[in-house]
């Protein structure tokens, strides 16, 4: 568990704050971080975030707001969630959409690109735009349409294109998965309006590789 929690922003509805990799998004992970750092006993998990990315999360502090986020972030909702990414080569096509539909076994707690629909099949969809490419590796943007499990890792791995470090689907590098939650939107998600919340990922390998690209992508959205 980290030391010290960086909270981005709270209202006494929601807060949203950094989930560093390695730390659960469900208890007895961050949300009890968050209850020992605010005194609060009140924190509910409205989306979540595998245990080895980290990033952006956005957490409800009453059952109101819990319900109005969680309305948000379920596929037909409308909060926004943009992720960061280094897979392994380049992408064919610098920019496009990935639909797919994807079966979870929860026993291997693996996902798996399938043909066929059937039962626990669901569709999953993305976009996706090259920012930069070095050394073998390209940084890719994310807009995710949909939250299914280990989604982007499985997307990208299906077409030859694993994260970098996600052993889990393919990949032989040793570092830690590089995936991050960049920015999520919320537009009237509760009584507060229209939301963006940011975060770079940590300056360190392999996001020290695109630290150029990354900090004009910051710019470029403030």
């Amino acid at each position: 568990m980290p030391d010290t929690l960086q909270i981005l922003y709270r209202s006494s509805d929601i807060v949203c704050c950094i989930k560093d990799p390695g730390v659960l998004s469900e208890d007895p992970g961050l949300p009890a971080l968050i209850r020992d750092a605010l005194g609060i006993s009140d924190v509910f998990c409205v989306h979540r975030l595998d245990r080895e990315a980290g990033g952006v999360m956005v957490y409800a502090l009453n059952k109101d707001s819990a319900a109005a986020l969680s309305a948000a972030f379920s596929p037909q909702g409308t909060a926004r969630k943009t992720y960061l990414a280094v897979i392994e080569g380049s992408m064919e096509e610098k920019s496009g959409d990935l639909n797919d539909l994807l079966f979870h076994d929860s026993t291997k707690n693996k996902s798996y690109v399938v043909t066929r629909r059937r039962r626990g099949v669901r569709e999953a969809s993305l976009s996706y735009e090259t920012v930069s490419e070095k050394d073998g590796l390209s940084l890719i943007r994310i807009d995710l349409h949909s939250g299914r499990t280990h989604q982007i890792r499985v997307q990208f791995s299906s077409r030859r294109h694993p994260l970098l470090g996600d052993r889990r689907y393919g990949s032989t590098a040793v570092c830690p998965l590089a995936l991050w939650s960049y920015e999520i939107g919320l537009f009237d998600a509760s009584d507060e309006g229209t939301l963006s919340f940011s975060s770079l990922p940590p300056d360190c390998y392999p996001w020290d590789l695109f630290s150029g690209h990354l900090n004009s992508l910051s710019q470029n959205e403030e």
